[in-house]
């Protein structure tokens, strides 16, 4: 990599993160490109060398988020679903209630931003490649009917969305164990009964 591609991406890598600091501080609405630009100690003219606009950047951020939590699977959700394995399923569950600390900023602030279509379609996108992974995997077990297998890894991955978002809201009300189990429970119901 050049000196010049280097600084551009060091240049970029701080947009991002001093995006997102301030989107956490004042929110996404009250943030301004002008904001962003001097936070990074740059120019609006700079900022829009690499984005088009602010809801780009946020849909960046979520490609950033998308990265956290997919580069920790091993298994893939995919495999997990296949396998029908109980503890496979709950150490996966496990595994994405540990990545929620680090990514709540980033989720926090593209709440805010649904009104853009850029950050709407990116947060589609992931759950639509998470529910595709998901019915891969039952397609490949040789379970339920296609539409029965969507249905069921809809309302999987819709159960552990809505969790994360009460979680970056209001913290644990009960204890985590507590809903890992029983969110555990309810995957292997729908993904392997």
């Amino acid at each position: 990599m050049s000196l010049r591609a280097a600084q551009k991406q060091m240049t970029y890598d701080l947009f991002l993160e001093k995006a997102l600091e301030l989107f956490g501080e004042q929110g996404y609405a009250a943030t301004t490109v002008d904001h962003i630009a001097q936070a990074a100690g740059s120019t609006r003219t700079t900022f829009y060398l690499h984005f088009s606009s602010k809801a780009e950047v946020m849909a960046a951020l979520l490609g950033k988020v998308d990265t956290i939590l997919t580069s920790a699977d091993d298994p893939s959700l995919s495999e997990v679903v296949e396998s029908g394995s109980r503890e496979l399923i709950r150490t996966w569950i496990d595994r994405k209630f540990s990545q929620w600390d680090e990514i709540k900023p980033y989720l926090t602030a593209s709440y805010q931003a649904t009104h853009e279509a850029a950050v709407l379609e990116r947060t589609e996108s992931w759950f639509e490649h998470a529910v595709g992974e998901m019915t891969q995997g039952l397609e490949r077990a040789g379970r339920f009917t296609p539409d029965v297998r969507r249905a069921r890894c809809v309302l999987a991955f819709g159960q552990l969305e809505y969790l994360s978002r009460r979680y970056f809201a209001t913290g644990w009300k009960i204890s985590r164990a507590v809903y890992l189990e029983e969110l555990t429970d309810s995957w292997v119901h729908l993904l392997t009964d």
